[in-house]
């Protein structure tokens, strides 16, 4: 008969327990009922008196509590037989502090289904942060940036900054210490250009650089991971050994394989990736001697920046909007020495030069080809006075450091003599600034 009673109250254990029309007693007819053949020789034994609903009670908030898939409505009826069963058990019983606690997590479990659309506004401003509210139809799988945990798109909501792009639960919200990395971006941008600053885990107090979490080496209690960006240790939750190119190591090394970076460095390297805040002839000269593909790109820059007046004073280059070409990066038609490591990337790959030797041939073929105003500002060779018609961007051609004037490169080496143009320039200043004579003054 042993076998018949644990059947028994397993087909009693698993019946609703939010069916009201039955009562405990009928409950236990109805299994009986269910299987005669199995337990209805023997009666199950009887609860004990003062507490005749509180197993299946417990059942109940036992359902709320480990199935995820139950819905707003069950939990909350789940809370009110919980808060029945409080009140019937007796005072500061163990069974009654066990309902309690039982309750609260039943009402933490209904926060988090909690309608978006319920007393939560689209935006708030935390901390330099800008969070926008979500709230996905689709099962999309996100990581909260503050517990580390799983957002379950479908039935919970988030916040996403839409300054670094920092994510978490609407539950997490009020729980976050980081401040907005975009507002270091706009404040200082700048990069460390030292490779891996180290200064060891003793420097830190053996604690993490940003929460302060206590770890070390051994991984007890929490693992110190290194930042290669920042040279600093972080524990696992603020370094999820994310990738990322390392802007020293890119300018010093010419290396861009991605290193371990923490959560902080990533988002402040990918909010900087397109800032044009390198200037490779200062921090490595000798980059150039070694990089191929940054000398040819200098050179196209600088032939750009020679176009610019010819595209400045056409209607019609400023009715093409042929600027415009360079609009990704505008640092481009403003000097040449400035780069992002965007920049960089895109020259390691080739990808740079194709783009801006296309740029270039469509800006010449303007100047000498389609537009007469602009075909009617080139130069002729003063020195020769021979050959085509030139421009400061041809490539067999030289310009003159003080006038601008334009010769054929062979013809301004080989001439020993001063520029032509600027010894016309120089006779007009002295007959213009000469003094008068005596008899100018009687």
């Amino acid at each position: 008969m042993e076998y018949d009673e644990k059947l028994a109250r397993f087909r009693q254990a698993h019946l609703n327990p939010f069916n009201k029309q039955l009562g405990p007693r009928q409950h236990e007819q109805r299994a009986s009922e269910e299987a005669p053949d199995f337990a209805s020789e023997e009666a199950l034994p009887e609860l004990p008196p003062g507490e005749p609903e509180f197993h299946c009670t417990e059942r109940v908030m036992d359902l709320g509590l480990s199935e995820d898939h139950f819905s707003r409505p069950v939990l909350r009826q789940a809370i009110e037989e919980c808060k029945q069963v409080i009140l019937e058990l007796p005072e500061h019983s163990e069974k009654q502090k066990d309902a309690v606690v039982r309750l609260i997590h039943l009402r933490l479990k209904l926060q988090e289904l909690k309608d978006p659309n319920e007393d939560e506004p689209n935006i708030r401003v935390l901390l330099e942060h800008r969070f926008y509210k979500e709230k996905s139809n689709k099962s999309v799988k996100q990581t909260c940036d503050k517990c580390n945990t799983i957002i379950w798109g479908l039935i919970q909501t988030w916040y996403t900054c839409t300054g670094c792009y920092y994510r978490c639960h609407s539950k997490c919200l009020n729980l976050i210490s980081k401040p907005c990395v975009r507002s270091k971006v706009s404040h200082q941008a700048e990069y460390e250009l030292n490779i891996c600053p180290e200064t060891g885990l003793d420097s830190q107090d053996y604690r993490c650089a940003e929460c302060r979490a206590p770890i070390s080496l051994r991984g007890v209690p929490s693992e110190a991971r290194q930042c290669d960006y920042t040279g600093q240790y972080y524990c696992s939750h603020c370094h999820w050994n994310d990738l990322a190119i390392i802007p020293a190591r890119v300018v010093h090394n010419w290396d861009f394989e991605p290193r371990k970076v923490s959560r902080c460095s990533m988002r402040y390297l990918a909010l900087m990736v397109s800032r044009p805040v390198l200037r490779l002839r200062e921090i490595n000269p000798l980059l150039f001697n070694y990089v191929e593909e940054l000398v040819e790109i200098r050179k196209l820059r600088q032939d750009i920046l020679l176009m610019k007046p010819y595209f400045i004073t056409c209607k019609e280059a400023m009715e093409a909007r042929l600027l415009l070409q360079l609009q990704d990066r505008q640092h481009f038609v403003e000097n040449d020495e400035m780069y992002s490591v965007q920049d960089l990337l895109d020259a390691h790959t080739g990808r740079l030069s194709c783009s801006l030797t296309e740029t270039h041939t469509l800006f010449a073929k303007h100047i000498k080809l389609d537009c007469e105003r602009c075909q009617a500002k080139g130069f002729v060779c003063e020195l020769c006075r021979e050959g085509d018609v030139l421009f400061p961007f041809d490539s067999h051609t030289s310009v003159c450091t003080e006038c601008s004037a334009v010769f054929h490169r062979d013809c301004y080496y080989d001439n020993s003599t001063t520029c032509p143009k600027c010894a016309r320039l120089t006779l007009r200043k002295q007959s213009l600034f000469q003094e008068p004579g005596p008899d100018v003054d009687a």
